[in-house]
């Protein structure tokens, strides 16, 4: 199997990310950044890998957000 691979693009500049990227975007663990990219229903799944869309996610925050 090959490693994945880390990229050095800011977080900012993806339009995907992995789930622990998604935690330390929203500064929450990883139940609840779960949970968030879910009800934004930002999964994306390729193969066994899982990714978040960032800007469901961010429209979703700002929707909920008062």
């Amino acid at each position: 199997m090959i490693a994945t691979k880390k990229s050095n693009i800011p977080t900012d500049k993806k339009i995907a990310v992995t789930t622990e990227e998604l935690q330390a975007m929203l500064s929450c663990g990883r139940s609840s950044a779960v949970q968030i990219g879910q009800m934004a229903e930002a999964r994306i799944q390729v193969g066994k890998r899982v990714f978040w869309n960032v800007e469901k996610v961010k429209t979703y925050i700002d929707l909920i957000s008062e």
